[in-house]
């Protein structure tokens, strides 16, 4: 296989698990509730755990991704993936579940991550958002998986059987990343000097222009995840009391709708600017949610209608991190990414957590289940969240000197 094709290729099977496994509760929540005894603010919080073990290696990740590059830092990660997914399929309380969801988001954390530092090696700049939001597009479909076929192995098979699965598929994604991918084409200088790795952050953190990016980031990804990896299926299940095959089909539309917004969103941004599609994509996303703050749910048709266009535009927060990228030199851009991604799945934490607490202040009926007044307070207030943030990314960004500078991306 051709050296250039290997790298999008394994690095997407390794973004592919990644959205299985962030998406897998959203369709097993019930019986995970079941099995385990969990409360919604129990299953908010053990969900968001794989947000919070990702967002926790963030910023040593990207230190690594410039050190020793994304064919060791990646798979060496994903052991803990391994690891964490035999001790979910095996855990009897919430404790056990909980580390190991912890340790399948901290497994899955430098996926995306090694990729986007692979590319900016491997392919010339005015095309990595481009090859990015091809891979992580074709990556998505394992949130698709995550649907309406995680519904049929799960009633086949068991929950339990596919974490073991999961495992053995993601021990074999590792050896293919390092047995079948190189960190650069010869002659490419992809390594920071040792040196700069402490200066890197800093001057990151420094910059105006991340500070106006990062939340956006948080907010945006933060409430797609939220919703398309739990939430989407507990609103579905206790408000149209819908079967566990009609929650997966519907989840399965939002997810075809990330996976077609990542694909396009990179060539959007390289026609248009990131920056103004970025802007219409965050108004379109606001748009989405509103069928969600209906106190009676939309017909099937139009949920599905509202579904694809939440995941489509959600998935534009991808070209947060091309914008990032482009404010440092390419010696920084593991630890640029990293530091930006860091904000996203911090906001995934947040979002999904808090919802689950918003909806678990509402009393459930003798079947379990929350009204629609719960997930209407819930999906209110991550709307909320979004438009400030979108509000904020606009604001100018005043230079050192007081003159209002804004760079053009």
């Amino acid at each position: 296989m051709n050296r250039t094709l290997a790298v999008f290729v394994f690095f997407g099977i390794g973004y592919f698990l990644s959205n299985f496994f962030r998406a897998a509760n959203a369709v097993i929540s019930n019986d995970l509730m079941r099995d385990l005894g969990l409360s919604a603010a129990d299953l908010g919080m053990m969900t968001s755990l794989f947000y919070a073990g990702f967002a926790a290696v963030q910023l040593p990740l990207g230190v690594a991704l410039d050190r020793i590059g994304p064919r060791f830092a990646v798979p060496a990660l994903m052991l803990m993936t391994v690891v964490g997914c035999l001790l979910f399929a095996a855990a009897t309380a919430l404790p056990q579940v909980a580390v190991g969801r912890t340790l399948i988001g901290v497994g899955m954390a430098g996926n995306l991550m090694g990729a986007v530092k692979a590319f900016s090696a491997w392919f010339p700049p005015q095309r990595v958002a481009t090859f990015t939001s091809l891979m992580v597009g074709i990556g998505a479909l394992g949130a698709l998986v995550a649907a309406t076929p995680l519904a049929w192995l799960s009633q086949q098979f068991g929950w339990r059987a596919v974490f073991v699965g999961g495992a053995a598929v993601t021990l074999l994604s590792a050896t293919g990343i390092v047995a079948g991918t190189r960190n650069a084409p010869p002659g490419v200088i992809w390594r920071a000097s040792p040196d700069v790795s402490n200066e890197g952050f800093a001057r990151i953190f420094r910059t105006p222009q991340f500070w106006r990016i990062a939340p956006l980031n948080g907010m945006l990804l933060g409430a797609t995840l939220a919703v398309q990896t739990l939430w989407a299926g507990p609103y579905l299940f206790d408000t149209l009391r819908m079967s566990q095959f009609e929650v997966g089909n519907l989840i399965l539309i939002i997810s075809a709708g990330v996976a077609v917004g990542y694909a396009v969103c990179g060539a959007l941004a390289d026609m248009f600017g990131a920056r103004r599609v970025l802007t219409v994509s965050t108004l379109a996303f606001l748009a989405a949610q509103t069928p969600l703050l209906l106190p009676v749910p939309l017909p099937v048709a139009g949920l599905a209608v509202a579904f694809f266009l939440f995941g489509f535009s959600g998935a534009f927060s991808l070209l947060t991190l091309a914008q990032v990228r482009e404010l440092f030199p390419p010696s920084m851009g593991g630890r640029a990414v990293t530091a930006v991604n860091l904000f996203g799945f911090g906001g995934a934490t947040a979002i999904q957590w808090g919802m689950g607490v918003i909806i678990g202040t509402f009393e459930s009926n003798s079947d379990g289940r929350y009204p629609v007044e719960a997930y209407i307070a819930a999906f209110g207030t991550a709307l909320v969240l979004n438009a400030l943030a979108l509000a904020w990314y606009l604001t100018p960004t005043p230079s050192p000197a007081g003159e209002v500078r804004v760079k053009r991306l």
